[in-house]
């Protein structure tokens, strides 16, 4: 019997750059050329100024937990192994209102607050797929 393994993203040819930057151990976000500002998840265009022109970017991949669930059950079987897990939403600092889906690790769920300070590490869940995860800065 095989072993089941974690869902891996399928990258687009507008996320790709977004994968590429998780393989280098680095959060890559698209920043508009127009306004300045980063979005996340990438689009074709800037939401606040409606901007087609970006450049991916580097950014500092730290932030606060601003929301979060704790998922004890799972109808997936791969998931339901790692239950209890905490499936959050990160606002990076790099932008107020930048905010990034996310997995909190290293974190016991009765630990877990709004606010807390959270680093990225990555996971390689395949031979080629790196997944950011968040932890609370120690």
């Amino acid at each position: 019997m095989q072993q089941a393994t974690l869902p891996h993203p399928v990258p687009t040819a507008l996320s790709q750059p977004f994968w590429d930057g998780c393989r280098r151990r680095q959060i890559t976000l698209q920043c508009c050329d127009s306004c300045g500002r980063f979005r996340f998840y990438p689009c074709e265009a800037c939401p606040y100024c409606r901007s087609r022109d970006c450049t991916w970017t580097d950014v500092d991949a730290h932030g606060t937990l601003y929301s979060w669930i704790v998922v004890r059950r799972s109808v997936d079987a791969v998931w339901q192994a790692r239950a209890p897990y905490i499936a959050g939403i990160i606002e990076l600092d790099v932008q107020k209102g930048l905010l990034m889906p996310a997995i909190v690790i290293d974190c016991p769920v009765d630990s877990v607050r709004a606010g807390m300070p959270v680093e990225v590490i990555f996971e390689q869940t395949d031979a080629s797929t790196v997944v950011p995860r968040w932890r609370p800065v120690s």
